[in-house]
């Protein structure tokens, strides 16, 4: 059966006004990614590319073009609506973690779902499977100072998980991290991939965007490259 997109961009353009100078973030972008997939993003600083992941990310809308995910047209969406679809559709993972240091990490998982308006079994029981599906089963009372950076990353990803979204959205996922944990989370993205998650991975590093099946590479605002990874690094 072949994948549906999961996302379509057609013509995506991002204008910045910086006094009375016009800079073009995006200039004319297509791009579809399938249900399924499992792409790398990669440029530069001044490239585009944390653009291009704001806008996929529903952190920001197009100036110009159509953005559709999971079949819904979210490009010109008031910041309330967009708000709502990255709880739903979108799970984030962050270089920087963005745990909640005073509550546990069940708490800290949890979260998504209390503005989805979950209840509180429900939040619990939904946190602790995605808890123990990134071997963190053990800890669900521990706090996040009680945890190692490579623990900190795995709830992160938890909490991305939770809501079960379309796509995860993970930039610059082991930037914090030593390269052997570094390691050991980017096997846990593709153990994610082989039970059929869509994972976007935005990254500067060539080393890590290897682990991807498709790179693509942005330059001056504009899709440089488009491939397919020939030899992903999957263990």
């Amino acid at each position: 059966m072949q994948e549906e997109d999961i996302i379509r961009i057609e013509h995506i353009s991002k204008i910045y006004q910086m006094g009375e100078e016009l800079v073009y973030a995006l200039r004319d972008v297509s791009l579809r990614i399938k249900s399924n997939e499992y792409v790398a993003i990669m440029g530069p600083s001044g490239s585009g590319k944390s653009t291009m992941m704001n806008i996929l990310g529903c952190l920001d809308t197009p100036t110009a073009g159509l953005y559709e995910l999971a079949g819904q047209d979210v490009s010109k969406l008031e910041d309330n609506d967009l708000a709502e679809i990255r709880n739903k559709k979108i799970g984030f993972v962050f270089q920087s973690f963005n745990l909640l240091a005073r509550e546990t990490i069940v708490k800290n998982v949890e979260l998504p779902l209390i503005y989805a308006g979950f209840g509180k079994a429900k939040r619990i029981e939904a946190a602790t499977k995605v808890l123990d599906d990134v071997k963190l089963g053990d800890r669900l009372m521990h706090k996040p100072n009680e945890l190692s950076g490579g623990q900190r990353q795995r709830v992160a990803i938890a909490r991305a998980l939770v809501t079960n979204p379309a796509i995860i959205l993970a930039d610059e996922p082991t930037g914090n991290l030593d390269s052997k944990t570094g390691e050991e989370i980017m096997l846990l993205f593709n153990d994610l991939w082989k039970k059929k998650n869509t994972i976007i991975l935005v990254t500067h590093s060539e080393e890590l965007a290897q682990y991807a099946h498709r790179i693509i590479k942005i330059k001056d605002g504009l899709i440089e490259n488009d491939f397919i990874n020939p030899s992903p690094i999957i263990k």
